[in-house]
């Protein structure tokens, strides 16, 4: 019984030179652990794995009983785990507790074969369970988070323009993205729109679509523009030094004239808006121009439209486009393309397309990102 003490006494302290010198050669662990080697060497490897992810380890030896050449031993370890990962788990700064039996057999003074069986697998087991549901609870909390950031970005109401119709629709996937709309009051009654998707998911993409929120209402502020171009280029270089690098934003940014109805526009790399004339194909409005936040000294291509009583111009983002059906197919730019030209001027155009999604989807469709929703038309006044 004293060389299983010195033994046991050797791995609570983690001294290894001691253990090469109580285990035999063509010791035989009967009990290994999942992923552990065989023989004297695993048996090594795994007690040092484990002092390295634990402190104060101390064996307390309950009862011990000894007959011929097998020892019998009840026992509890107590250890800290606090310095590093074990088992997949992360350092949980408490004490572990675990009672555990072995059987030792002896000869020439050395041991040959252990069996173990204890606590441990289900403390861990069991620990493995909180920390999964501490993971879910924190996910859970940035989600919520992101989403109290997106929709404090959000405008809180509709431009109101005589002879004009605005319709945003918005709804969130669970995991948030980066989308964004909004609305800017410009000199001379005019009226700029932004439609853009900051890349990413969760608190870092609502915390860039934010940031660009502000940027852009503030450039369009100050520099009191009619040039989307000159918009986008300013808050380019602005919003270069302040999001990591592999981020960066799309964004459409267009300024109204009520008056005449033109639409003067420049793109910063988002989806093409569609302008609709009716019942005829839908015209992709064009504009080249990166992303926000990826180059310096970008310039923007700007582009100018007249929108006519019954005409208006469709704005979204890549979260209808890329929704899937059930065999993986993309709903696509074709798709929508033709759904806006098929499209009845009594029903909303939004209300519609979002129809036309959930039916492609079908039942249980679990929504991959944000989709974003902006119309703009022109009706008799």
């Amino acid at each position: 019984m004293a060389l299983v003490r010195r033994f046991q006494e050797a791995e609570a302290k983690g001294d290894l030179d001691m253990l090469d010198e109580l285990l035999a050669p063509e010791f035989v662990d009967h009990s290994l652990l999942e992923g552990q080697e065989p023989g004297r060497e695993g048996y090594k490897r795994q007690l040092a794995e484990q002092h390295a992810a634990l402190s104060d380890v101390r064996c307390i030896i309950e009862d011990q009983i000894a007959k011929g050449e097998k020892v019998a031993t009840r026992f509890t370890l107590r250890s800290i785990h606090d310095r590093g990962e074990y088992r997949g788990l992360m350092p949980r700064d408490k004490e572990v507790e675990v009672t555990a039996m072995t059987f030792h057999r002896i000869q020439g003074g050395k041991i040959v074969e252990e069996w173990s069986e204890g606590s441990g697998s289900a403390e861990i087991a069991q620990a493995h369970l909180e920390q999964e549901v501490l993971k879910r609870e924190r996910v859970e909390q940035e989600l919520r988070v992101a989403r109290g950031i997106q929709q404090a970005s959000l405008p809180k109401e509709v431009p109101e323009l005589t002879g004009w119709q605005i319709t945003p629709y918005y709804q969130p996937a669970r995991e948030v993205g980066g989308d964004f709309y909004d609305f800017h009051l410009l000199p001379e009654g005019r009226l700029g729109l932004v439609v853009g998707d900051a890349t990413g998911k969760g608190v870092p993409a609502a915390l860039v679509m934010s940031t660009t929120c502000g940027m852009l209402q503030l450039a369009a502020q100050a520099l009191g523009s009619s040039s989307p171009a000159e918009i986008l280029s300013r808050v380019n270089e602005t919003l270069l030094a302040r999001i990591p690098d592999n981020m960066f934003v799309t964004c459409f940014y267009a300024i109204l004239d009520p008056e005449s109805g033109r639409l003067r526009y420049a793109n910063a790399g988002h989806d093409l808006p569609f302008l609709h004339r009716g019942r005829v194909e839908a015209e992709e409005l064009r504009a080249r121009g990166m992303p926000l936040g990826l180059m310096p000294g970008m310039g923007y291509e700007e582009k100018e439209v007249e929108l006519d009583v019954g005409e208006g111009v469709f704005f979204y983002s890549d979260g209808l486009v890329e929704a899937h059906d059930p065999e993986g197919e993309m709903f696509g730019f074709p798709r929508l393309r033709a759904l806006i030209a098929q499209h009845a001027e009594e029903e909303s155009l939004g209300e519609y397309l979002m129809e036309e999604l959930y039916s492609f989807v079908g039942e249980g469709w679990e929504q991959e990102d944000d989709i974003t929703l902006l119309t703009l038309e022109r009706s008799a006044t």
